[in-house]
Parts: structure tokens; C-alpha cells; sequence
């Protein structure tokens, strides 16, 4: 199998012909294999396993390092913020929590393909979201309830008897954390009756690390089951006319996966959640969709949620689709340093205003 250098050097690579490259080595690490199999590598938009390794025309440049990233954390430089050679983008490996520097333009497919992650900052605890998530007119009360085998979630519902419509509240990779529980309160508090689902078995991370090993072991089809069975208590136990589903990051796609396997849905909203564009499979949504995306976001580039919206004008979905301009990925979220109070508000209004018109 074809070889090459591993993260512990610097390598940069140089087209000489139409045939052939070479690679120039540097600085590398002391008592470490100075090779590593070609089946973790990225090449262009692909993983180097999919490249047919004849081929001429093909270089591997796309992981290249101004210094390794293994070095600058020994130097105590957190993960997320190593820094890549210029014209390299920096992700998280899924696998094993490492960077990589890859080409931008393989971000989102290897997010997609679950070989890297987003690379977030440490949940902080500290912030508060209540000034900027307004409350509605309701007091609410809230409870754990089981309602999937014994994963037990979060929730939240208007004090005053009466009928409501019900969502389905789907957290970051981060987990059922307070921040979330908070927001399952508030959206109560306009009027639904809002279960958080837990999709990780009560576990909760405050560290990227922690949420990158929670996210590994997540199963999508048990998932769906878990959030499907939301579904059914919020129908079965408190009689809810409509339904819809919420989520952010993880989240997000977790909520356009609800839509995808389960028909008893009213509303979908999307916070900068993992898309899928195939109209064919997009064709099970008959019901109106929110999206709420970043500019910035590299996992999921304006082009990606351009034609998901494309894709869903084509099949006569409605659907209300807004990318906020100069802001990353999480925006929405007061835990990290991405947090854009103003965007976040605007879109906070919007959800509920779409949920107003889509659920009541």
C-alpha cells in the first residue's frame, strides 16, 4: 500500500510532471514512525482510499502543516486552535480527536462522512441566553420523563390545562445539558409542550474532546428510534394537536432526520445542522421547514444550503431559509466564543414566529 508521511512531520508536496511528485520531509518527531498507512489521509475532496493510487494525475497535498499539529499541542496549544498552513483548513479527526489541516473545500464532505468534526471551544457555563430567548406569556413546569426504553428526557410544558401543540427538542453535541433544558423552558413558555430527548443516555460533555467521543458512539438508527418514540408520548400521553421537531448542530441534522422517518410531523427547524439535498430523499417532508445557517460555516457551506433549499423549492416544500452573514457555526449557542447576541435574537424571533404559523 502506498505510504505517506505521517502528522508527526512536515511535509509539502511539489508537482514536478504529469506522472510523478516528490515530497520534501522535515522536522520529524523523535522516536515516532515517520509513516502512517494511506487509509486516514486526505487527498483533494476524497479520502486517499478512494483514489486509485495509479492514478498520475492525483497529489496528496491536501494535508500539509507549517508546524505539526502534535508539536504545537505539546506546546499547550489547545487542538482547536493549532494553526494550519496558509490556505488549509483546520478539523478535528472524529476517530481519535486530532487536527488535520485539509483543503476548505473538504470540509463538508468529511464532516458528512463522520471523518471529522466541527471544531467548537469547551462548553462554558457561565453565559446566559435568558435576554436574548425571550419567555412567552405562559408559566411552565417541567419534569423528567421516560419515554424510550429507560433514556429518560426533559420536559416542559405550560402550567395551564388546554390544548398545545408538542416539539421535539433535539441538543448539540454537547448532550442534554441545562442550556438546552433552559431552552425547552422558554419555547414552553410560548405555548408548547416541548420535550428535550436525550440522545446520549444521560452522559453531557463540557469539553470538545468529551462531546467528539459522544458523538463517535452515537447510533443514527437507534436515534431515530428514541426521537420517534418522543414523538409517540408527546401524541399518546399529552394529546397534542400538531408536532414539530428542533435542534442545533448535532442537533439541527437530528431534526431533519426526524423528518426524514417520521411522517406525523407539522414543522421542522433546522439550527446549521448536517443537510441532505437528494430531492428523492427529501420527498418524504409535506410540511413547512425553517433553516437557520451561518456564512462562515465551512461544514455547511452556503453552496450546501443553497441547493437544500433548491432542492426543497423543487418539490413544493415550503420552507424559510436564512443564512446570517459574518457569523460561524453555533452561533445561537451563549456557551462559546462564537456566540452573535444580535443574529441570535433575530433568529430566535424567527423560529417562534414560524412555529406560531406552522403549529397553532
Amino acid at each position: 500500500m502506498i505510504k505517506f508521511v505521517s502528522i508527526f512531520s512536515i511535509f509539502l508536496i511539489f508537482s514536478m510532471s504529469v506522472s510523478s511528485f516528490y515530497v520534501v520531509y522535515a522536522d520529524q518527531a523523535i522516536g515516532k514512525s515517520g509513516w502512517e498507512v494511506l487509509s486516514d489521509k486526505v487527498c483533494g475532496d476524497k479520502l486517499c482510499t478512494e483514489i486509485d493510487s495509479d492514478s498520475a494525475t492525483i497529489i496528496p497535498s491536501s494535508i500539509a502543516y507549517f508546524s505539526p499539529p502534535l508539536k504545537q499541542i505539546s506546546q499547550g496549544i489547545d487542538p482547536s486552535n493549532v494553526t494550519c498552513t496558509e490556505g488549509k483548513a483546520l478539523v478535528l479527526k472524529q476517530s481519535n480527536g486530532l487536527p488535520a489541516c485539509v483543503n476548505p473545500s473538504s470540509v463538508e464532505k468529511l464532516i458528512t462522512r463522520g471523518w471529522a468534526v466541527h471544531i467548537l471551544p469547551d462548553y462554558n457555563n457561565q453565559n446566559n441566553n435568558s435576554e436574548i430567548f425571550t419567555q412567552g406569556n405562559h408559566s411552565t413546569i417541567s419534569e423528567t420523563v421516560t419515554y424510550f426504553d429507560d433514556v429518560s428526557g426533559y420536559l416542559a410544558k405550560p402550567t395551564t390545562d388546554g390544548s398545545y401543540p408538542g416539539v421535539v427538542m433535539i441538543h448539540e453535541w454537547w448532550g442534554l445539558n441545562d442550556n438546552i433544558k433552559e431552552m425547552a423552558d422558554k419555547l414552553a413558555s410560548h405555548g408548547y409542550v416541548v420535550l428535550a430527548v436525550d440522545l446520549y443516555g444521560g452522559q453531557v460533555a463540557t469539553t470538545s474532546d468529551q462531546a467528539r467521543q459522544l458523538i463517535t458512539t452515537y447510533d443514527l438508527e437507534q436515534g431515530i428510534q428514541n426521537m420517534n418514540s418522543a414523538v409517540s408520548l408527546l401524541n399518546d400521553d399529552y394529546s397534542v394537536n400538531k408536532i414539530g421537531s428542533i435542534g442545533w448542530c448535532f442537533g439541527g441534522g437530528q431534526s431533519l432526520n426526524l423528518a426524514l422517518y417520521n411522517d406525523d410531523m407539522d414543522a421542522t427547524v433546522i439550527y446549521y445542522g448536517s443537510l441532505v439535498t437528494d430531492t428523492e430523499t427529501l420527498s418524504s417532508i409535506q410540511w413547512p421547514v425553517l433553516g437557520i445557517f451561518a456564512e462562515l460555516d465551512q461544514g455547511i457551506p452556503v453552496d450546501t444550503v443553497i441547493e437544500f433549499e433548491s432542492s426543497l423549492n423543487e418539490l413544493d416544500v415550503e420552507n424559510y431559509i436564512r443564512v446570517y452573514d459574518n457569523v460561524d457555526h453555533a452561533f445561537a449557542n451563549p456557551s462559546g466564543d462564537r456566540y452573535a447576541p444580535e443574529e441570535s435574537g433575530d433568529a430566535w424571533a424567527q423560529t417562534i414566529s414560524f412555529l406560531e404559523s406552522t403549529l397553532k
